[in-house]
């Protein structure tokens, strides 16, 4: 294969603990009661404003709270790596698959958090681009940033694989028509078997990445 393109949260990191605790916080600054950590969880994957609009219409708040969402990001901020960790197998899986082909992040969250976390833990030197949901190019599951990572790596979409955790990255893969693999330890899993197509690819933890992306044939 010519590219593989990683989702973040939920695919790379579990980063469900830091981003609950931060919405959290925003609740209770206006008034409401916190969340469970897992109904945060499902609310991420389309960018930070549509997680605290369904987190203050969760806690039954104004959803246009005026302020909210730059009070979120400035509390997600603070708890950037108090508890995310990359999943067990995944820093592994990565460096072995770097050396196939040239690795990619594509995400919905900020650009300067997503470089943040890779950084701090230890793998941003394992992927050739970047490309977080505040740049110039519309988030997922608009297929246009997929499109460009591909013309980067001037590769076609059948020698490229979106690996994420949900149905925002089913989307986005279908949308640029990619090869597609999902993982089921992911916290954004949701997809059910009719949404999956006989080439779609599974996964049930991060060691099974490189034994099924080095067997795909073009």
């Amino acid at each position: 294969m010519a590219l593989f393109v990683f989702d973040l949260d939920g695919t790379l990191i579990d980063s469900r603990r830091d981003l609950a605790d931060a919405a959290n916080a925003l609740l209770e600054e206006r008034g409401g009661s916190p969340l469970p950590v897992d109904t945060i969880a499902r609310m991420v994957g389309e960018g930070a404003t549509l997680l605290v609009r369904r987190a203050l219409t969760a806690a039954g708040l104004d959803p246009e709270s005026p302020g909210a969402l730059s009070r979120f990001l400035a509390l997600y901020d603070d708890r950037l790596l108090a508890h995310t960790r990359l999943y067990d197998g995944t820093r592994e899986a990565i460096e072995t698959l770097a050396a196939d082909a040239p690795l990619a992040v594509l995400t919905n969250k900020p650009t300067r958090a997503t470089t943040t976390i890779l950084e701090a833990l230890g793998v941003a030197n394992l992927f050739k681009w970047v490309l977080g949901g505040d740049g110039p190019l519309p988030r997922k599951p608009d297929p246009a940033s997929l499109h460009e990572l591909m013309k980067r790596a001037r590769t076609a979409p059948q020698q490229t694989v979106m690996i994420g955790d949900s149905p925002i990255d089913l989307a986005t893969a279908r949308a640029a028509r990619t090869r597609l693999c999902l993982v089921r330890y992911g916290f954004g899993f949701a997809s059910s078997e009719q949404d999956l197509r006989p080439d779609d690819m599974l996964v049930d933890r991060p060691s099974d990445l490189v034994p099924l992306l080095r067997s795909i044939s073009v």
